[in-house]
């Protein structure tokens, strides 16, 4: 059967041409999406931009599709396609999604919550710093933050939605709109050293000054509700309320004319771990302080924002305790940073925006807020141009994300593997075996499953499947790097074990159904099992499931997703069961039935047990030791086998068996292998009729 379905999927790969890449919508599919008094103008280049046209027929803005501009891909490995509205002053007109693949929201979550959170853009201006997040603290009034609600359990995907957006935007800003170059930013150039102080800094220019005086910030909020809601300015019209100082502490020279020689160290051990980082100190002397109380650190500061060319500069507390050279102004003092393979260029200007905040009224009071900008450039001596820089790869900022899961799932597989590896047969012989197998399930359901959503899907491979036939790229993979590890210990399983690693340990919906199959034991509940005939041919079941998803593939593709609901994963590990009701009993309905027939979905339906059984060919050995006697006369592991995966002969199926080691504890044990305890017995009888002395 399995030899069946390879060689179908080949024959239909083989006949069937390789699907065309993305194309950028035509006119009347674009015109769709615009609205009056807009229209649709002419288109500008390939990569579906277009231009936007007013009422009067002038130039209003631009209009795109992302996906051929930033084509990051989604987890279904298709990139997620956003349809952009923007005038010529960079504001969101409108935010709409053209299409989609990704699995959480095409029969998770639905739609909605996506199309929701593109909502949020409309308003909204490119020179705003945009996060995805909730705001941090109680005071997120005055923050010169814009936070985009996320979508709980699809974080990952609307990021990469944002991504997306805020790439295809920066581009059609830079080319369209403000023609900034997008060539590699510069960085400091270590072979510069100067014999710098802070008085230097002072004169040549390199530390920016700039003071706002009480009066100044006065007459900013003069006319408005909150003109009087700052007696101090009013008692001291003189007193500075911005006294600021910025410098940039990329170049070395810089910083030790800055800095303390502790902190200079302490800065440069953190420029060898995030060399892309450039470093900016601002002291400050007045009354402002910088940041809000609410303000966390190693966070993005909520009164400090930054821009060049009109374009956002991503700012974050550096977390760094600050202890400033001998001459240097003494007040509030902070590192931010902000990475240069955003498009941060530090030997150009760039502005500061500090947010002046004013609260009117006692409870639930009103936010005033003007912005003191401050322009600050360092010399270009102190920096080099690269010729090309190179940027972070998705691969490598996923597993940055999730270094600490990385971790501690290598060394759970680590242990893992050597339990039931070279330990195995200690871990059989064990005397409260089941417990601690069931205890490793609950560790690898909780921590694998729950939180680290590693639970492996038959979409994956499909997936693979219909990438390679579109001839596209399968960097959709290495944007989870925590089930690609799962999927690497499944695979070196295949060799060492076939495909029992997987689905006796790994899989975390076949340990509920084991969790499911105790319960219905310890409840007394009538067990069905199938009789060998029927068990076999049941078994064959998955292998058609398997063939017809394997043919969706190709004959419609878009309704792959829906066929893949026949796993319950989704439903019970990804969104842990908050999904509609169908769902929801379809998953329950099949842990239930576990609990009187043992694991029947794994052994019968599962089109991904399928997939590591046919895996499970990469085999390299029988590694389950059997003798002789097994099968003939003893039947004793055959009988005890719930997967039936042990023939009357003795022989093992490796193809079902899913390593739960029950047959090798029965073949270590004097007490329970029929033949070592015939073998027992003999010997026994044997030193009976010598008087007590072992027979020769």
């Amino acid at each position: 059967m399995r030899f069946l379905v390879l060689a179908l999927a080949l024959s239909l790969a083989a006949l069937l041409p390789a699907r065309a890449g993305a194309e950028a919508l035509d006119r009347e599919a674009m015109e769709g999406f615009v609205y009056a008094p807009y229209a649709l103008g002419e288109q500008v280049n390939e990569k579906g931009l277009w231009e936007l046209r007013n009422s009067g027929g002038g130039l209003a803005g631009y209009a795109f599709e992302t996906e051929l501009m930033a084509p990051l891909p989604g987890f279904s490995g298709a990139p997620i396609n956003v349809f952009v509205m923007l005038d010529l002053d960079g504001q969101f007109l409108d935010v709409r999604l053209i299409s989609h693949n990704e699995p959480i929201f095409v029969s998770g979550l639905g739609e909605a919550p996506l199309r929701g959170f593109l909502e949020q853009y409309a308003g909204h201006s490119i020179s705003e710093t945009m996060v995805v997040g909730n705001a941090y603290g109680h005071g997120s009034g005055g923050s010169a933050l814009v936070y985009l609600d996320g979508v709980t359990k699809a974080t990952a995907s609307v990021r990469i939605a944002h991504e997306s957006i805020m790439a295809a935007t920066r581009e059609v800003a830079r080319e369209k709109m403000q023609g900034v170059s997008s060539g590699p930013p510069a960085f400091p150039d270590p072979a510069v050293d100067e014999p710098l102080d802070w008085q230097a800094l002072v004169d040549q220019g390199i530390a920016t000054h700039a003071v706002v005086s009480n009066a100044e910030i006065d007459a900013r909020f003069a006319g408005t509700i909150w003109a009087h809601d700052d007696p101090e300015a009013a008692d001291e019209p003189d007193a500075p309320y911005l006294d600021l100082w910025i410098v940039d502490l990329g170049p070395p020279s810089i910083a030790r004319a800055a800095l303390s020689p502790d902190t200079q160290a302490e800065l440069q051990r953190f420029l060898a771990i995030s060399p892309d980082e450039e470093p900016i100190l601002l002291v400050e002397t007045g009354r402002h302080g910088l940041v809000s109380p609410e303000f966390v650190r190693n966070t993005a500061p909520d009164r400090l924002s930054a821009e060049q060319d009109g374009l956002p500069i991503a700012l974050r507390d550096a977390d760094l305790l600050v202890e400033t050279a001998p001459g240097v102004p003494e007040g509030t003092a902070m590192i931010l940073r902000t990475d240069r393979r955003l498009g941060f260029d530090p030997s150009r200007e760039w502005t500061l925006k500090v947010a002046a905040i004013r609260e009117h009224g006692m409870f639930q009071p009103e936010i005033g807020r003007q912005e003191l900008a401050v322009s600050h450039s360092t010399p270009e001596r102190f920096f080099v141009r690269p010729g090309k820089v190179e940027t972070l790869s998705p691969w490598r900022e996923a597993i940055l994300n999730r270094q600490t899961d990385l971790i501690l799932l290598c060394a759970f597989l680590i242990v893992l593997l050597l339990a039931v590896g070279p330990a195995q047969n200690r871990l059989a012989g064990l005397r409260q075996f089941t417990p601690v197998r069931l205890g490793i399930l609950a560790v690898m359901t909780g921590f694998v499953g729950f939180w680290g959503q590693g639970q492996l899907s038959i979409v994956t491979p499909l997936g693979v499947l219909r990438t390679a036939l579109d001839g596209g790229s399968f960097a959709f993979l290495l944007y989870d790097p925590f089930s690609l590890l799962v999927w690497a210990a499944a695979i070196a399983g295949f060799v060492l074990w076939g495909r029992g690693f997987f689905c006796g340990w790994l899989c975390p919906f076949g340990a509920l159904q084991e969790f499911a199959a105790h319960l219905g034991k310890l409840l007394r509940l009538p067990q069905i099992e199938p009789s060998p005939r029927w068990d076999r041919r049941l078994q064959g079941l998955k292998y058609v499931v398997l063939a017809g998803m394997v043919g969706v593939v190709f004959v419609a593709p878009g309704e792959i997703d829906a066929v893949a609901e026949i796993e319950p994963f989704k439903t019970a590990i990804t969104t842990h069961f908050q999904r509609a009701l169908p769902y929801v009993a379809w998953a329950a309905g099949l842990l239930l039935f576990s609990a009187v027939l043992f694991k029947g979905f794994c052994r019968y339906l599962c089109p991904l047990g399928a997939v590591m059984a046919i895996g499970g060919l990469l085999r390299g050995r029988d590694w389950i030791a059997r003798r002789e006697d097994c099968g003939t006369p003893c039947q004793l592991c055959r009988v005890r086998c719930r997967y039936g995966a042990i023939e009357k002969t003795g022989k093992i199926v490796y193809s079902e068996c899913f390593q739960c080691l029950d047959c090798v504890k029965i073949h270590d044990d004097p007490g329970l292998c029929v033949p070592l305890v015939l073998a027992g017995k003999a010997r026994s009888r044997g030193i009976a009729k010598t008087g007590g002395v072992p027979a020769e």
